[in-house]
């Protein structure tokens, strides 16, 4: 499949339970997830500060905030087709 991007930041809880979320929909739908600090990039941090975490896939974001498990796995699958 293809790269996701997963925006983040240290110390986000809502970032820790959607990288769990990822892994597990990555061993389903076998991507590679490139895991960015937005606090790295002050470009970043202004475009994301308040969304994270944010999961995007060929420049579409997937979901972000609250990630959960249904919604993110309907929407990679509908990129995998």
């Amino acid at each position: 499949m293809k790269q996701v991007l997963f925006y983040t930041r240290n110390q986000c809880g809502l970032c820790q339970d959607a990288k769990i979320t990822l892994k597990l929909l990555q061993d389903e739908l076998g991507f590679e997830i490139k895991e960015i600090d937005i606090d790295e990039s002050d470009d970043l941090t202004e475009r994301f500060g308040l969304m994270i975490p944010v999961v995007e896939s060929d420049g579409e974001t997937l979901q972000y905030g609250q990630i959960d498990y249904f919604t993110l796995s309907k929407r990679l699958h509908e990129k995998n087709r």
